[in-house]
Formats: C-alpha cells, sequence, structure tokens
C-alpha cells in the first residue's frame, strides 16, 4: 500500500496539558552538536524535556506516543524567503497553500516578502498578513516589510512602526534598492531597530533587462543575459554602507562568486553581515535552461558552475549563512511563453530538504553544517526564538527519514502552482511528520 500525505490544520488552541513522547529518536542538534539516540516530550506547545535517558523505563500512561523508527528528531526547519502572493495574487499562492507547501517539506516557520499587491509597507498589511495565517496557516508565518514605500526605492517605510506590528526585518525583495542614499537610511536605522535589511542585489543599469545568466547559454539562445556585475556590484556597495552605518546586512539568494567573495570579506571584518543561498544554486547551472527553459528562469538566473562551485564552497566555509528557498509560484500562463517574456521564479519549499541533503550524502558537507543552515542559523537572522532543541522551546519540530530515495513529481506539490525544473529528479531524504506548536500538522504515512 502506497504512502500518502496527511494534514491537519492547526486550531491555534493548544491543549497546555497535551503531552506527547517521541520515541525511538535520533535526536539531532545542529547547535550544540547533539546526536544521539534518545526520546522527547512535549507539554502543550513547549519541549519540556529529552535525551538519551528520557522513558528509559517506559512512557507513562496518559501520554500520547510517536515512534519516531530511528529517524531523526530536528529543530522544525526555517525558511526565510518566501512569496505566498497573499494578498493580490491568490490564483498562484495563498497563506493557506503555501504554508501547507511549507508543511509538507519539514518548514514550520517561514518569512514571507513583501511584493504582494498590495505591497507590505503599511502597518494594516502587516496585521492582515498576521490575521490569514491565524485563520489559515499551518506553519508559523512571519513576514518582511518593504524598505521603501510602494516598493520605489525613493522614500522608507514606517519602519519602527512595522517593526511593533510585528514584521522581522525589511526588503524590497523582487527590485534592489538602488538608490544608495535610502539604503544607508535603512541600514542605519535597522541598527537601532535590531532587524535585517535584506537585498536582491542587483544593480539594474547592469542587468539592462536580460533573462538569464550572461554568459555562452544566453549567447547560444540569442537572448539578453544577466552578467555577474550585476549582483557584486551591489553587494559591494552595501557592504560599504552597512560598515558606514554598522546596521545589519543580509544578501538575499546570493549566486556569484564575486559577491560571496565579498561577503566572506566582510564577515573577516567583523561587519554584520549575512547572505543566503538557494538549493537551485547549488544544484543546476545555465546549462538547465537548454532542457528545462522557463521553469528554469529565476532571479537572481542560473549561473556558471565556477559560481556553482563558489556556492557550495561558501556554504562549507560558513560565508553563507543560510539556505532558503526563494519559494515563487507562478501559474502556467505566466511560464508557458517565451522565455524574455517568462516570469521569473520556482516553487521550493517542497525541495529544499531532499536537495540540501544531497550535500551531505554526497560527502559535501557534514549533516550537521546542512542542517545548520536550515534551522539555527536562519532563525537568529531574522531574531526568532527558533531552530534548536531545548528544554522551554516552542514544540516546532521535524522528523527526517535520512534515507528514503525518491522522485520528485511537481503534480504531488501541495503549492498552486508546480514551476520546477526539478521534475522527476532522483533524490534522498525526506521529511515524514512536522509539528508546529506541539500539534502534527502533516504526517506522511
Amino acid at each position: 500500500m502506497s504512502k500518502k500525505q496527511h494534514f491537519v490544520m492547526p486550531t491555534h488552541k493548544n491543549d497546555a496539558n497535551k503531552k506527547v513522547a517521541y520515541t525511538n529518536a535520533r535526536l539531532f542538534d545542529a547547535e550544540s552538536g547533539l546526536d544521539a539516540k534518545g526520546s522527547l516530550l512535549t507539554i502543550g506547545d513547549s519541549i519540556a524535556d529529552f535525551g538519551e535517558r528520557l522513558f528509559s523505563d517506559g512512557v507513562p500512561e496518559g501520554i500520547e506516543v510517536i515512534d519516531c523508527r530511528g529517524n531523526i528528531l530536528s529543530p522544525g526547519l526555517l525558511d526565510i524567503q518566501v512569496h505566498f502572493r497573499e494578498p493580490g495574487q491568490e490564483y498562484k499562492e495563498t497563506i493557506a497553500t503555501g504554508s501547507k507547501s511549507a508543511a509538507s517539506g519539514g518548514v514550520t516557520t517561514v518569512a514571507c516578502m513583501p511584493n504582494t499587491k498590495p505591497v507590505i509597507d503599511d502597518i494594516s498589511v502587516v496585521a492582515f498578513i498576521h490575521k490569514r495565517a491565524r485563520e489559515t496557516a499551518y506553519v508559523n508565518v512571519r513576514t518582511y516589510a518593504a524598505i521603501s514605500k510602494h516598493m520605489k526605492g525613493e522614500e522608507i517605510t514606517e519602519m519602527g512602526l512595522l517593526v511593533e506590528a510585528g514584521a522581522v526585518g525589511f526588503t524590497d525583495d523582487g527590485l534592489p534598492v538602488m538608490n544608495a542614499g535610502v539604503m544607508r537610511k535603512a541600514l542605519a536605522y535597522s541598527r537601532e531597530l535590531g532587524v535585517p535589511i535584506a537585498q536582491h542585489a542587483e544593480d539594474l543599469n547592469l542587468s539592462c533587462g536580460g533573462c538569464m545568466n550572461e554568459g555562452k547559454i544566453s549567447a547560444q539562445l540569442g537572448v539578453a543575459g544577466i552578467p555577474n556585475a550585476a549582483e557584486a556590484v551591489m553587494v559591494e556597495r552595501d557592504i560599504i554602507l552597512a560598515e558606514l552605518t554598522g546596521g545589519q546586512y543580509h544578501v538575499l539568494h546570493i549566486s556569484t562568486a564575486e559577491a560571496i567573495d565579498a561577503v566572506r570579506r566582510a564577515k573577516k571584518k567583523g561587519l554584520r553581515v549575512t547572505c543566503e543561498a538557494a538549493p537551485h544554486h547549488f544544484t543546476l547551472t545555465d546549462e538547465a535552461v537548454l532542457e528545462y527553459r522557463t521553469f528554469s528562469k529565476m532571479n537572481p538566473p542560473l549561473r556558471a558552475e565556477k559560481d556553482r562551485m563558489a556556492v557550495i564552497e561558501g556554504l562549507k566555509d560558513g560565508t553563507i549563512d543560510a539556505i532558503a528557498t526563494d519559494h515563487a509560484p507562478h501559474d502556467q500562463e505566466s511560464k508557458r511563453v517565451p522565455l524574455s517574456s517568462a516570469a521569473f521564479g520556482i516553487v521550493g519549499l517542497e525541495t529544499m530538504l531532499p536537495l540540501s541533503l544531497s550535500l551531505y550524502h554526497q560527502k559535501i558537507m557534514p549533516l550537521r553544517d546542512v542542517m545548520a543552515a536550515m534551522t539555527y542559523k536562519p532563525a537568529d537572522i531574522i531574531h526568532v526564538n527558533s531552530g534548536r532543541l531545548k528544554k522551554g522551546a516552542r514544540a516546532d519540530l521535524t522528523i527526517i527519514d535520512l534515507d528514503t530515495q525518491w522522485s520528485i513529481d511537481p503534480k504531488q506539490f501541495m503549492s498552486k502552482s508546480l514551476n520546477s525544473p526539478f521534475d522527476n529528479w532522483p533524490v534522498k531524504g525526506r521529511a515524514v511528520r512536522t509539528i508546529v506548536g506541539g500539534d502534527t500538522v502533516f504526517k506522511w504515512e
């Protein structure tokens, strides 16, 4: 009998006395280095206890038991760059469908990007996101707000009020902040507010409407390309501004060797600079466009092999802090068009974990480092208390079957959209249960 995905919508009314024992687990916490057989107990929405000797004499009556079957029991995964399209483009994705996609991928917390319609640049829109999340989300939904009003890059938003309303940081993702004065002011505010300024690093004067990486493949296809310099120049500029202001600067979906080197130098200087990489940038190159066409079109684009290897090296040495998907759902009409006209972006929440685990299975990175990039490190970037196994922490957990082999099938995605170049891609490892606030919201059985 084939296994199926099962979902349970959280009630957000957690029974404070509910006790659940997770037994026969491989307890795994990337920050502390814990990797041991044992059990974990949740009471209500919190982790009450865990360890190798817990329940060594059996689980007392009255406690629900979930047998982890030797699988990894980890802090829930975080994806700090997703586009849920609500409000304004619900035909592509909603908070409900996007969060269901997250749960299926073992992700318990997401951070939404603000390029919705209307833009998340006002406390009323932040309040709407939070309300819809409470009503419809399967996972914890946090949100960035826009750096500039209406994402026009001209005037910064009311950052203090937006942070009070719950924004975890600021970005005009989808568009870069081209005006250095606006970016300087935003970074100065970030220092005072204690939140990151996240940049889609692209100098529009250099990218000039390109639709893929500038190189031999773009020349072969006869389309305009985006040079590495478009990303690197913007990152170099912003790092100078981060040093000037003392602000917290974060590079979204970094993709080029030159930009990664710039971040590496900034870290060595002790600057508050972090970055993230998407799985497609350490898995594919621009040659994928020849096979997958518009389903391989994203921004920043898939780069050359030297850049793919630079992303991997950045993950290995810690220059790249986090793995985030840039989950960008699009309807078929936005993709089934010529390459130059197609929308940028692919879906990624349900493929993040298995694609990232390939770095472990191929003996490129230790499992601890791979999991760190999806748990406590992204949590630290947006300053949320998550991503760690510790007593008293919120019980957001993921059970991972590390060794199951399967093939990615976008037709089985929970997302409304299917735009992925990983159709029929063989992978190893998957989330088999996702727990949010002590409640199972997804299981594979």
